[in-house]
Formats: structure tokens, sequence, C-alpha cells
């Protein structure tokens, strides 16, 4: 980064902290958005796939605004329906939905699939996921789309310009490593070179996003894994977070901070934004009353401990308020707790995200384009 440029991104960074500098939604609008990951930010592309990881069946989508499933892994909105609401854009719809239009494709997509993890080997019991390399090989494809109708210099500014979200990897643990006791990959790794593993194997797909044109990526780290009703259920004791769960996160979770930082130095940009959702989600597991909710340990949807077994289904107990749970099903956090996360990654501090929040990038990429 040239001294010049260096000086108006800390002018920026000066309004914006101390005038709270913040741009329209509608002057935003125009930004595309696409999402990459797991079931935390699939919107349905699932429900065109013959898996069992789907989340096209009631009690799914009870506070959507149709009450109907949409394949989301959650009661409501997930993280990217609220990001697009930042941005002033409708949600993206599934790149495997065919009711895709040109007007759906120029908000951007979501081409994320539930279960799947950075390796390629996660989340293979699934059967009929979508991977990581597929996902970004349907990038591509997208491009090539997009080229055909708009044109390619077009379409190269509407992906440059794109806001892009990341969120993979907590299914390399609780679907891979940790799945039962013994499993191939923690027969060949201690844990500390498991975690080296996954992060060398995600450089790799962010440096391939970036190749593709990503120039704007929130990059999730996992949550507080072993806190989630599932493994209060099957590995927790006394209603305490696994152990080994919670390790594994704090191990990879920093290296991944890490990593951003040492990839953004080698591209000479800031192109990758580390949101440390590991931390948003912690403060209301661990003081869930001072963010309204009643329990962080049971989830809504569910049976058995903590209604921590099994899926969500028509048949499983339902909690009459879903704004009162942090996690919707053994898994997946609720709408409210979404939302929560979402306005951290709008606002919070380097505490939360580095080396910028997104409310500031969005001032400066508008600033520079001017």
């Amino acid at each position: 980064m040239t001294t010049s440029s260096s000086f108006v991104l800390i002018v920026v960074l000066g309004l914006v902290l101390v005038l709270g500098v913040t741009v329209p939604k509608s002057e935003a609008r125009p930004r595309a958005f696409f999402v990459f990951g797991d079931s935390l930010v699939d919107n349905g592309n699932n429900n065109y796939l013959q898996t069992v990881a789907r989340a096209n069946a009631p009690p799914y989508g009870i506070d959507y605004p149709t009450h109907k499933p949409t394949g989301r892994f959650s009661n409501g909105f997930n993280i990217p329906d609220f990001i697009s609401q930042e941005l002033g854009a409708e949600s993206t719809m599934p790149y495997s939905s065919p009711d895709l239009t040109i007007e759906n494709l120029l908000v951007g997509a979501n081409f994320a699939s539930a279960g799947v993890g950075i390796l390629n080997d996660t989340g293979d019991h699934f059967m009929n996921i979508i991977k990581m390399h597929k996902q970004l090989e349907n990038f591509k494809e997208y491009q090539q789309r997009m080229s055909a109708l708009i044109g390619v210099s077009r379409t190269k500014r509407l992906v440059n310009q794109a806001l892009i979200l990341i969120t993979v990897g907590g299914n390399d643990f609780v679907n891979n490593y940790f799945l039962v006791d013994s499993t191939a990959r923690s027969r060949q790794y201690p844990l500390p070179d498991y975690v080296n593993l996954l992060i060398s194997r995600y450089k790799k797909h962010l440096q391939r996003l970036y190749d593709l044109g990503g120039r704007r990526v929130i990059v999730t780290g996992t949550g507080p894994i072993g806190c989630a009703p599932a493994e209060l259920a099957m590995r927790g004791k006394n209603g305490e977070c696994s152990a080994d769960l919670q390790r594994a996160a704090a191990l990879y979770n920093p290296q991944l901070e890490q990593m951003i930082i040492e990839l953004n130095n080698e591209i000479g940009s800031v192109i990758f934004i580390a949101a440390n959702t590991a931390l948003m989600h912690n403060d209301f597991i661990t003081n869930p009353k001072a963010y309204g909710f009643n329990t962080s340990k049971v989830a809504c949807c569910g049976q058995g401990p903590y209604n921590g077994m099994g899926l969500c289904l028509p048949i499983s107990n339902l909690c009459p308020n879903r704004e009162l749970h942090v996690f919707w099903d053994a898994f997946h956090p609720t709408e409210k707790a979404n939302k929560l996360v979402v306005q951290q990654i709008m606002s919070g501090s380097t505490k939360y995200m580095k080396p910028i929040n997104l409310s500031t990038i969005l001032a400066i990429d508008h600033f520079h384009q001017d």
C-alpha cells in the first residue's frame, strides 16, 4: 500500500471512529454479496440435493416471514440475511435454485452447503453436499454465466466490488476429528497438527477466492463448538462445555487470525477480515441474561438432554419463545443470536473484528468510489 493511500485510509478510519460515518443503505445497494461455507450460512442449497443435511421441514423457518422452512438451519433469518439487510439488499438466493433470474444473480449468490468443512473428507457421511472446492468452482461458473449476460468487464467489477462471507471449519471438528471416539483423522494427527493442517488448507481456499476476484472477504472463526447443546448432551459433564472441543477452538481461532494477517501481508492489501465469532457467541453463552436470553444451554427445538439429541423435527420439543434461547437446535443459533453476531460484525471493536469492522469497510469503499 502506498503512503498516500495509507494516509487516506487513516483519514477515513478517523472519520468513521470519531463521527460515526455510515453509508446510506440505498447507496450501498449495488454491492453484490456472495456466501460460502456450511450450515451456519446455507440458505437452501441442500434442499436441492439428496442429503440428510437438510432443514426443509417444520419447525425450521417458524419465524421466517413465510413461517415455512427455507433450508436455513434457523427458526428465521441467518447471518447472511442480516448482512444483506445491512447492505440494503435482498437476501441472496441459493445458487442451486432453478428459479434464479438475472436480477437475483446481480444481488449475488449463496454457495454454502450444510455439512461441509475445510477438508474434502469432512461431512462425507452426509453424502451429496457441496464441498468447498466445488463451491469455489461454482463461483467461477457464476462469473462465466454473468459474463454471458452482462459482459466480462461488468462482471469483473461486480465481483471485485462485492462483499464475501465465508464460514467454515466447525464441521472439521464436530463432523470429522471428534465425530466418534476414534476417527481416521484423530488417529492420523494429534490435535495441534490437525489444526495446522486445517489452517494450511484454508489458506489455499482463501487464496483461490482471491484469484477468483474476491477483494472484501469476511472470514469467521468457529463458534464455541464445545458449548452447543449437542456437545453438552454427548460430551459435556454436569452442563459444562466439552473440554476437547473448546480446546480445539482455542487452538484454531488464533491461528486462523494469524494466517489472515499473513495472507493480507503477502497480497499487500486488506482483503480478508477476521471475525472472531467464538468471542461474539461466548459473550451471550457466558452471560445470557445480559442479552435477554433465559438459557444458552438448552436448544429451543430437539429432544433429550438440553434438547441436544438428534434432529429438530415436527415431533421434537419446541420452545414457545425463541427469543429466550441462544440455540435453535442442537448446533445452530436462533435468529436473535444471529442478529447479535451481525451487530458485532458491523460495529465491533478490534477485539471482535480484525483489522476493521464491516461498517468501516463500507465507509472506506464508499469514500474511494466517490
